[in-house]
């Protein structure tokens, strides 16, 4: 018996020793990544891609075709509208982009949701993509804007029926 205490006090031993050389390991790949990583490698020209460290309760999601670069707060991944997204990019994605959480919307879309919920979370954090839609369309944009929303509807329009109205 005494044998069997000092065996797996042994095997003990080698895992932590094993797990350490492990843990150290991938700590320094970790920073050598971070360190090789250059902030012109970015997917998009946008000016909040200055930076890559994203403050604390904040997510980088990157939107639309030209992987425009937005920080949201975490928060917002619990409300309707990110919930589809994110559901509408695992079905178009299926998450195999690598870099970040890419969002199949227009940008000008994606600001203008933003803009409602920084106004007020609260009365609009509820809201379903058609009543978004709705929304955007009565408060009205200039002519550009306005051709990107209906092209942005239109993307939508055929996912509209897989979700729940």
């Amino acid at each position: 018996m005494g044998n069997t205490t000092k065996n797996n006090k042994e095997n003990l031993i080698r895992q932590i020793i094993h797990l350490k050389q492990v843990m150290r390991r991938w700590k320094a790949m970790s920073i050598k990544h971070k360190h090789a990583r250059d902030p012109s490698d970015s997917d998009s020209d946008s000016e909040s891609d200055s930076g890559h460290q994203i403050p604390l309760g904040f997510l980088a999601v990157y939107v639309g075709e030209v992987r425009m670069r937005f920080l949201i707060p975490t928060r917002f991944l619990k409300l309707p509208i990110f919930t589809y997204l994110l559901k509408i990019a695992e079905e178009e994605y299926e998450f195999k982009i690598s870099g970040g959480i890419v969002l199949p919307c227009e940008v000008d879309f994606f600001k203008q949701v933003l803009r409602f919920l920084e106004e007020d979370e609260k009365s609009y954090g509820g809201l379903e993509l058609h009543q978004f839609l709705k929304l955007i369309r009565e408060v009205g944009f200039d002519s550009s804007s306005c051709k990107e929303n209906d092209h942005s509807r239109q993307n939508f329009m055929p996912l509209l029926h897989k979700t729940r109205v």
